[in-house]
């Protein structure tokens, strides 16, 4: 029975467009769908009415979104449709009448679901994968191919995704695993984009706001002024000075888009304090962008949003300034702010009341909140560990936001004029329409061991070989192929460069090697030794380096954990930054002396810059004897090539030829035995569960069980603490603390505090957890497989005082941690600890771990947890979604 189609198109009012058309016929002629098309252009018709045939026919839908606001948000639409009797919501976070004919639920719900052979699947006819180009997620990706291939055969998948330029691709590989599936692809947007550069010019009244294409090709005007940028002609034979052309002040830009009507926006900056720094200067500037009626209704939003947190956790989350900024009509949005503020910021963007949204990328994924104008101030963001430019995925998603269906005829994106981005980079993203979606998937110790329990061997790699990385890697053998030939070149270059015409390098890397190895400065440990000496340096160490052609003393200003070890950010007395990592030292480095750095930390400003060279220069060393790890020779003998000059840069040569000869090694085999990839990675995972006990041959022992149950990044340590007894014996608080080295992950540049316990058992817990991690870590190493996120103990103290009964004033008031970032870690950690309240191999263990979870669902906690309901007073623009 096929639902009514006249319905839906009066539902929607207005008639569907032709790609639609097909995907519904597709869906009637029982195959899957997979549609790609831009933001706002209507995909979740395609969804709702998968939906409404399965409401039809008396079967099961499921809907699954990647994010729980999402998903909520998806809750409310269909339950608007259908009724509340029929819909159920499935989150981390609320468990609403799941056994509904339709059911809401996070994509990690699903997989667990199908793992578990829930009895909730026999009726399951059809499922939606909203926002399936998450597949390239590194971390959650895998989870939507787990699901597409272990689905049982008979269900329907409906896959939404952005305008991917593989979707032909993605949907042959669904048709080879599944049964037949319609690639729907739609170009076209629902409202026209215009795309604008703008620019500052001192020489001009006002800044220019200039087209960035004209007939499909970049706008000459915009390139002749970016071009003047560079150098300008100079009058009566003096020297040419620069243009002076800038980028436009964020109060320029909300100023002008009020003038030229292009209200509301999104302005999108990437970095949640620049967010809130933009809102706080646009309400001091008197910036107000509302009317009274308006600030009535925003106050009216803000009481029904806020109301259940307590009023002394708001003055922590300073509400007052956050209000007031909203009741101008600015508001910042990111993932920095706990979830009440955010669903109190897109209530009122919906409806609106608010014009300015200064927002992280984290915006343009999920929820509907399509704008007038997209405004992007930078090109590039910076990723935790280097800057990168936006791709072309990256730019069509922000700008997917400008134009709303049924209200705007076009939509406006701008981007800012930049010293470090010439135009023509501009107007190759307003062009490109790239983006290839690449799978993540790879096997973990969860899925293995659910492999395990599940299929029989056979079938269980039979299940890997139908993974869309290994239907990618198959297909793109040419491309392997020609980088295995780049990098075998240039191999053959640094080999070159490596060359010294005194001697062997290599003869003189291996003495030097084994001469270290005899006087103890390197053993088998020597990477761990320097990562740990690395880790122990302090803001204003002085260091002597060598790295390129620099040597000499350092200034160390800030020590940062990163996932590919610690980095350290330098200065040379020259003011030169120099960023190292542990590859760079060949032993553990030594303090020579320590400064005292300029207040306030300002590394980028010259001034602070030039005080911490001063301070350099002025440091007293002692006579330095023959470099540490440097050129002396055993028994006073010299080896001949130490009279190169060039020697370090030799040895440096050679040794990222090493590194070279390695990836060119991994990639020969590869090439040459492509179709066994994923199955040679998981009988590394096997490997390493059956040396420590988790599988016998072909079947799971106990704690094989309980890791077949816990879904988490890092799974196999989190067994191997329960196993090893190290959450035994604990008071609900101590285990929440505990347990939050597992879900916590300090993410800034500057270094985190040092760890609080509150006794020193559990500090000794804490260290045994570590050296577990270090243990599995090295297998990971040897096995040539993803290292797991080490355990982090900073958020211990929180957590533990959380659990206690701690006010979040008394418990987050001193802390460099925002509010969202609080919520955010608390509800991992309720998660986890639910996890173990079901998969512990102890009661007791299992009941302090429901009682921690309950200790910590309070507060701003509880109240991020609620399930608000949409504010709408005016229905929503036709055809607007949130794919």
């Amino acid at each position: 029975m096929r639902p009514d189609r006249d319905e839906l198109i009066a539902r929607y009012g207005f008639p569907l467009d032709r790609f639609q058309v097909d995907a519904l016929d597709a869906l009637d002629a029982g195959r899957s769908v997979l549609v790609a098309a831009p933001t706002g252009s209507g995909k979740t018709v395609v969804a709702e009415y998968a939906v409404a045939c399965a409401v039809a026919d008396g079967t099961r839908a499921f809907y699954t979104a990647p994010i729980k606001a999402l998903s909520n948000q998806k809750f409310h639409d269909l339950r608007a449709v259908h009724g509340a009797d029929r819909v159920g919501l499935l989150t981390g976070d609320h468990s609403i009448n799941p056994d509904a004919p339709v059911v809401v639920m996070t994509t990690e719900v699903l997989r667990n679901m199908v793992y578990s052979s829930s009895p909730a699947l026999a009726r399951l006819s059809h499922v939606v994968l909203d926002e399936v180009h998450f597949l390239q997620d590194t971390y959650r990706g895998p989870v939507w191919e787990e699901v597409i291939i272990h689905l049982p055969g008979a269900v329907q998948l409906v896959c939404l995704s952005a305008t991917v330029s593989n979707a032909e691709e993605l949907a042959a590989w669904i048709t080879t695993v599944r049964g037949p599936t319609a690639a729907v692809v739609e170009d076209r947007r629902p409202v026209r984009l215009e795309q604008l550069y703008f620019v500052g010019d001192r020489t001009a009244e006002r800044p220019h706001l200039l087209p960035t294409l004209v007939d499909h090709r970049p706008n000459p005007e915009a390139t002749r002024l970016d071009q003047t940028a560079d150098l300008r002609p100079g009058k009566n034979g003096r020297p040419r000075r620069r243009r002076p052309l800038y980028t436009p002040s964020r109060l320029e830009v909300v100023s002008r888009l009020a003038q030229a009507d292009l209200l509301p926006a999104i302005y999108f900056i990437f970095s949640r304090n620049q967010c809130g720094e933009a809102a706080r200067q646009c309400f001091e500037a008197g910036i107000r962008l509302t009317d009274a009626a308006e600030r009535t209704r925003i106050r009216a939003i803000v009481d029904d949003h806020l109301g259940g947190i307590p009023p002394r956790d708001l003055a922590v989350l300073e509400s007052t300034a956050f209000v007031a900024q909203l009741e101008a009509g600015v508001a910042a949005h990111h993932a920095g702010l706990v979830p009440a503020f955010k669903e109190t910021v897109e209530a009122c963007f919906v409806e609106g009341l608010v014009k300015v949204v200064f927002a992280t990328e984290t915006l343009a994924v999920g929820i509907n909140m399509p704008a007038r104008t997209v405004v992007i101030e930078k090109l590039s963001k910076f990723t935790g560990e280097q800057h990168t430019s936006l791709t072309p995925g990256e730019y069509t998603q922000l700008t997917g936001r400008a134009g709303r269906r049924g209200m705007d005829d076009v939509g406006h994106a701008i981007v800012l004029w930049s010293p470090f981005v010439p135009f023509d980079q501009v107007a190759a993203l307003a062009l490109s329409r790239e983006f290839h979606l690449r799978s993540a998937f790879r096997p973990t110790f969860n899925m293995a061991a659910n492999l395990v329990r599940r299929y029989e061997r056979d079938e269980a790699r039979r299940l890997l070989s139908l993974s869309f990385a290994q239907y990618q890697a198959d297909r793109d053998i040419v491309k392997l192929e020609a980088r295995l030939e780049r990098r075998r070149r240039h191999e053959a270059e640094l080999r070159a460069a490596a060359t010294s015409p005194y001697g062997d390098i290599d003869e003189y890397r291996a003495a030097r090697t084994a001469r270290r190895v005899e006087t103890g400065r390197v053993a088998a440990g020597a990477d761990a030794a320097i990562a740990h000496a690395l880790g122990r340096l302090r803001p204003g160490d002085v260091l002597y380096v060598e790295k390129g052609r620099f040597a000499g003393r350092v200034a160390v200003l800030t020590v940062a954990n990163r996932k590919g070890g610690v980095k350290l950010s330098t200065l040379t007395p020259t003011r030169q930054a120099i960023t190292l990592s542990d590859g760079d030292f060949e032993e553990p480095p030594r303090v020579l002396a320590h400064i005292e750095l300029p207040v306030p930390f300002a590394p980028n400003r010259q001034s602070f810059q030039r005080e911490v060279a001063r301070a350099l220069e002025r440091v007293q060393l002692a006579p330095r004897g023959p470099r540490p790890g440097g050129r002396s020779s055993p028994q006073g003998l010299r080896h001949p090539v130490e009279d190169d000059p060039e020697l370090a840069e030799r040895i440096k040569a050679a040794a990222q030829a090493d590194r070279i000869a390695v990836e060119v090694e991994a990639l020969t085999q590869r090439a040459g035995g492509r179709q066994g990839s994923l199955a040679r990675d998981l009988d590394a995972v096997l490997g390493i569960l059956a040396a420590r006990g988790f599988v016998d041959g072909w079947s799971l022992t106990e704690r094989g069980e309980q890791l077949a149950r816990t879904f988490h990044e890092c799974d196999l340590l989190v067994v191997e603490a329960v196993r090893a007894g190290l959450l035994d014996g604990l008071d609900a608080a101590a285990l929440a603390g505990l347990v939050s080295v597992f879900v916590y992950e300090h993410r800034s540049p500057e270094p985190p505090p040092a760890p609080w316990f509150p006794s020193a058992a559990l500090r000794h817990r804490w260290e045994r957890i570590w050296a577990i991690s270090e243990e599995l870590r090295e297998l990971e190493d040897r096995a040539g497989l993803p290292l797991h996120r080490p355990p982090d103990a900073t958020f211990v103290a929180i957590a533990h005082g959380w659990a206690a009964g701690g006010g979040f004033a008394d418990v987050v008031g001193d802390e460099e941690l925002s509010g969202g970032d609080f919520v955010r870690t608390v509800k991992l950690l309720i998660d986890l600890l639910a996890q173990l309240a079901t998969t512990a191999p102890t009661d007791s263990l299992r009941r302090t771990a429901g009682a921690a979870g309950d200790r910590l669902l309070r507060g701003v906690v509880a109240a991020s947890s609620t399930l608000a309901e949409p504010h709408h007073d005016e229905p929503e623009p036709a055809g607007t979604e949130a794919s």
